[in-house]
């Protein structure tokens, strides 16, 4: 009699299980390059949707959600996001379809058109699987320094369905730059880092592989990959997560119990560059010494609150550690820094490296406008806010702005400030500073260095965008170990200080999904002094064109 009691209680929670899983259409993360993000940005500003934005990227059925209810409000848009609309439906339309579990999802088309009228290399769906599969393949010339540049890449992309609750996607990239004046180190720019191989003294070579596999059900996902995450705003860099860093192994759980309410914890593998000079021995080729790094990770939470429409107040904490895995911080609703005072016994030399983070989010409280800011705690010391002679607070802050259609149709014009303290994102213990890769995991500029920027982006037609940028950069000295603890701390932009000038106009067409005709020219210029003492004026131009297909 037990054991048929247990047996039927097995069965009724299966029972539940699968009824439940099966609510909520699958996840398909969509990469954060694509154009709907800032389409939906734009009518979220405008109150036409509401969005969960801190974090990105956004699934595709989540973004299929919205085009919906941004279809019921079609009376709102201007013509060409009507355009855009029908547009992006086209790509998202089997997602749609999904959403609706009336809808029969039956398609196999190759070099061709989908039933959406889309054109893909391959598509395939029924009701247990679906696939969609795309080449990626790109080639960028221009001039760089007055030098010759080159660009190109080629890859494959596939994401798909299998059976109601898993979703699933692979992208692989390979990349050749070539030219007399290339960026080696992605240093100081927006550009996403790179674990380059050199083929010779003007070119190298990179890949970049993106995955993700993912299991849903009616309030929430868990999925593992490869990607890149952002956090926060800011669209001349982000403070928390950005996609500077290249890409790192993570596993993510996402919960929304409620409207107003949501939760995201990741769990990352991160890294440290550190060679771990104990596990250094022989190999049977002379002179050559077998090498393993120091194992690096990072654990973030995020709690975002909703209270009215338009309003979002997201408060996160992380934490970098190194070494092994600690059960601590694979617990989602754990405290991290409490955690690492149990673990440390409160000795700084056994323990990891924390911050808290904080971000608010307004949207059409003012007509058209989104109002944001963010702000970065790396270290802060409670007595030194009100003594100067014990400051040594470590933190960076953004506040910035947008307005859309203001004062006429398809114009966005953004101003950001940002500001960041003297060795934010550092840490005396190398496998815990706040990078992968060397690399920061935060704002690209780093440490030491504020930013004022603003760009004009107008959409002359379906597709062709136009942005000109122009933004000041101070950068003071990256400092040494020593100066991070003092007390008082250096002031800000210590030491040798450089001055950076840029002004850039891109353009950009997408003729049809994923083709796209893309064109930049920035001009710049450098002020200051080394860090050896030496003078710096330099002044150069770059200027490249770029056709491909794939995001």
């Amino acid at each position: 009699m037990h054991i048929k009691l247990d047996y039927s209680k097995k069965h009724i929670f299966i029972f539940f299980f699968i009824f439940f899983s099966s609510i909520y259409p699958q996840i398909v993360y969509e990469p954060i390059e694509s154009k709907i993000y800032s389409f939906l940005d734009n009518l979220s500003s405008k109150g036409i949707i509401e969005l969960d934005d801190i974090i990105t990227p956004y699934s595709r059925t989540y973004i299929a959600s919205k085009l919906i209810d941004i279809k019921k409000n079609e009376k709102s848009l201007t013509t060409i996001q009507k355009e855009e609309l029908d547009f992006f439906i086209k790509d998202f339309g089997l997602e749609i379809d999904m959403l609706d579990t009336t809808v029969q999802l039956d398609d196999f088309n190759y070099f061709g058109k989908d039933k959406y009228d889309r054109i893909r290399l391959l598509t395939y769906s029924d009701d247990l699987f679906k696939i969609n599969i795309s080449p990626i393949l790109g080639y960028e010339y221009g001039s760089l320094k007055g030098e010759s540049y080159l660009h190109r890449w080629n890859g494959l992309r596939f994401y798909g369905y299998l059976g109601t609750n898993i979703g699933f996607s692979f992208e692989f990239r390979d990349n050749m730059e070539k030219g007399e004046n290339l960026d080696w180190e992605k240093d100081l720019t927006r550009e996403t880092g790179v674990i380059r191989y050199p083929k010779s003294s003007n070119s190298f070579e990179y890949n970049e592989v993106r995955t993700n596999l993912s299991y849903n059900w009616n309030w929430g996902e868990i999925s593992i990959g490869k990607d890149f995450m952002e956090w926060g705003y800011g669209e001349s860099g982000k403070l928390v997560l950005s996609n500077k860093a290249p890409s790192f192994p993570f596993i993510r759980l996402d919960i929304r119990p409620t409207d107003w309410l949501s939760f995201n914890y990741m769990h990352c593998w991160i890294s440290s560059d550190v060679v771990d000079s104990n596990e250094i021995y022989n190999t049977y080729f002379d002179n050559a010494k077998r090498i393993i790094y120091r194992d690096k990770y990072l654990a973030t939470h995020t709690l975002n609150i909703f209270p009215i429409e338009g309003l979002t107040i997201s408060l996160g904490e992380s934490i970098v550690y190194s070494d092994e895995i600690k059960i601590e911080y694979l617990i989602p609703l754990m405290f991290f820094r409490l955690a690492d005072h149990y673990r440390s016994r409160n000795n700084n030399s056994a323990g990891d490296n924390s911050q808290f983070y904080f971000s608010v989010s307004s949207r059409n409280h003012v007509k058209n406008t989104h109002l944001y800011s963010s702000l970065f705690i790396d270290e802060i010391t409670i007595s030194g806010l009100f003594d100067k002679q014990k400051q040594r607070n470590q933190f960076g802050f953004t506040l910035g702005g947008s307005v859309f259609d203001l004062p006429f149709d398809n114009l966005k014009l953004t101003v950001e400030y940002t500001k960041i303290y003297p060795f934010v994102y550092e840490h005396y213990i190398p496998t815990q500073t706040y990078q992968s890769n060397s690399y920061e995991m935060g704002h690209w500029m780093g440490d030491n260095a504020d930013q004022i920027y603003g760009s004009l982006k107008y959409k002359f037609m379906r597709g062709l965008d136009i942005i000109i940028w122009g933004e000041y950069i101070r950068k003071g000295s990256e400092g040494i170990v020593d100066q991070q603890y003092e007390q008082p701390q250096p002031p800000f932009l210590f030491g040798y200080r450089k001055n950076h000038t840029h002004f850039g106009v891109n353009v950009s067409y997408e003729i049809l999904h994923e083709l796209f005709v893309r064109a930049r020219y920035q001009n710049t210029k450098i002020s200051g002094a080394e860090e050896d003492g030496t003078l710096v004026d330099e002044k150069y131009s770059t200027f490249t064109i770029a056709l491909s297909y794939g995001l």
